[in-house]
C-alpha cells in the first residue's frame, strides 16, 4: 500500500509538472539551510502561526472593535499612504513595524519580476485561475477552512480578493511606493488572522479539521507552491521562454510576498531547487478531494459563465483537467467533453509557440483561445469589472449557520 501511494503521488506530481514530487507526509525534513535566512531552529512550520497579530486581532474582536477597524482601513490603499487615523494605538505601532519590504528585497529583481508578469500575463492569468485556483479546492485544508469561513459562502467575492492579491503583485509598480501590495498584503495578514481566531468556534470546521487553528506557516507554504512553483514548473513544461534571470526575479517576488505575509524567513526557499524539494514534502502528498473542496470548484467553475468566455463548459472542465490532471478532475467530477479535450491538446501548444514568435502561423483557434484567456481573467478579477482595487476586510463571523 505504501509502495501504491507514492507511485500515486509520483503520478500526480508529474502530472502537475512539480518535479520534486517524491515527498512524504511524515515529520517536518526541509532544512533551514535552503532559506533566505540561511539558517534557524528547523521547527516544523505546521505549529507555527502569527503570534503577534493574532494576539493583537483577537483583542479588537473582544473589544468589538473590527467593524471600526474595517472602515477605517478601506482608505489605505496604495504602499505610501499614510496609516488611517483613528486606528487602535496598539495595531497601529504593529503596521508601523510590518508595512514595509524586507531589508533584503532586491528592488531590481523586483521590478524584473513586474516586468515579466507584465510579458507573460496570458499565461499567469490562465495558470492562477484555472490551475492554483481549482488546485486550492484539492488542498483539504484550505478547501475546508474556504468552505467554512465568511467567504466560502460567497466565493464570487472571495475569487475576486484572491485575484486582487495575486493582480497587485504583478504590476509593474506593485511593491514601490505607487504600488499596493504592501498593502495588500498587510490586509490580508489581518484577514488571516480574524480567520484563525473565528474558525475554531465554528463546530462545523472543528468537526472535518485535522488542526486546531488554520493558516498556520505550513499552509501558506503549501498555498505558495500551488501558486508560484506550480506556475514556474507549467511554463517550463509548456516551453515558454524563461530566461534564468526571469525565474530568479520571479522566485524573489513571492520570497517578498511570504515574508510580508508573515511566513519565517527561515521556511522560505531561497532557490527554485529548494522550493521544489519543499512543494514536494508539502503539497503533492496531500492532495486529496474534500465535500467541500468539490462544492468550491463548481462554485469557482460557475464563475465564468457570466462572462462570455465563447466556450462551453464541457471546455472549461477539459482546460482544468489539461492544466492539472485527470485524477483531479475524476475527483472533482468534472464531465469529459472529448473534443474539447483534443481541440486544447492540439491547439495549446501551437498558441504559446505563435504568441512567442517561435512559430509564423497561427492556429485557426488562435482567436478563441486568446478571448478565453482574457476573459477568464475578468471573470476572476475584481467581480469582472476591472483592475480597480478590491476592499480587503476582516471577518466578523464564519459561514452563515456554522
Amino acid at each position: 500500500m505504501e509502495n501504491l501511494s507514492r507511485r500515486r503521488v509520483l503520478s500526480l506530481g508529474a502530472a502537475l509538472g512539480l518535479v520534486g514530487a517524491a515527498g512524504t507526509t511524515d515529520a517536518w525534513a526541509w532544512s533551514p539551510a535552503g532559506s533566505v535566512a540561511g539558517a534557524g531552529a528547523g521547527t516544523d512550520p505546521e505549529y507555527v502561526w502569527d503570534d503577534e497579530v493574532d494576539q493583537l486581532v483577537a483583542s479588537l474582536f473582544a473589544g468589538g472593535q473590527i467593524p471600526a477597524v474595517n472602515t477605517a482601513m478601506a482608505s489605505w490603499v496604495n504602499n505610501n499612504d499614510p496609516l488611517p487615523s483613528g486606528l487602535p494605538a496598539d495595531l497601529t505601532a504593529y503596521l508601523r513595524k510590518v508595512n514595509k519590504l524586507p531589508s533584503w528585497a532586491d528592488p531590481a529583481k523586483l521590478a524584473r519580476a513586474a516586468d515579466f508578469n507584465r510579458r507573460k500575463d496570458t499565461y499567469l492569468f490562465l495558470l492562477y485561475g484555472l490551475g492554483s485556483g481549482i488546485m486550492s479546492t484539492v488542498i483539504p485544508r484550505e478547501a475546508k477552512s474556504v468552505y467554512w469561513s465568511a467567504g466560502g459562502a460567497d466565493m464570487k467575492d472571495r475569487a475576486a480578493k484572491t485575484f486582487t492579491f495575486g493582480y497587485d503583485l504583478a504590476q509593474l509598480k506593485g511593491l514601490e511606493p505607487t504600488g499596493q501590495f504592501v498593502v495588500t498584503a498587510n490586509k490580508t495578514r489581518l484577514v488571516h488572522a480574524a480567520v484563525r481566531h473565528l474558525l475554531p468556534q465554528s463546530p462545523h470546521w472543528t468537526a472535518v479539521a485535522d488542526q486546531s487553528i488554520p493558516i498556520s506557516n505550513a499552509d501558506i507554504l503549501v498555498t505558495f507552491h500551488s501558486l508560484g512553483t506550480y506556475v514556474r514548473r507549467k511554463l517550463l513544461d509548456w516551453k515558454v521562454p524563461f530566461s534564468a534571470a526571469d525565474q530568479d526575479a520571479f522566485l524573489h517576488s513571492w520570497q517578498v510576498a511570504l515574508h510580508l505575509l508573515g511566513v519565517r524567513d527561515e521556511y522560505i526557499p531561497k532557490t527554485w531547487a529548494a522550493a521544489e524539494a519543499q512543494s514536494g514534502q508539502v503539497l503533492t502528498p496531500i492532495l486529496a478531494p474534500t465535500t467541500e473542496g468539490i462544492e468550491l470548484a463548481e462554485d469557482l467553475l460557475g464563475l465564468p459563465s457570466q462572462v462570455d468566455l465563447g466556450v462551453t463548459r464541457g471546455f472549461l472542465n477539459e482546460f482544468v483537467r489539461y492544466v492539472l490532471s485527470d485524477e483531479i478532475g475524476d475527483w472533482l467530477g468534472l464531465k469529459r467533453d472529448y473534443a474539447s479535450a483534443t481541440l486544447i491538446r492540439t491547439v495549446w501548444p501551437a498558441f504559446i509557440l505563435f504568441r512567442e514568435g517561435l512559430s509564423p502561423v497561427a492556429p485557426g483557434a488562435f482567436y478563441l483561445f486568446d478571448q478565453f484567456v482574457r476573459a477568464l481573467a475578468m471573470a476572476f478579477l475584481n467581480n469582472g469589472a476591472s483592475g480597480a482595487t478590491t476592499p480587503i476586510v476582516m471577518p466578523t463571523g464564519n459561514r452563515a449557520g456554522s
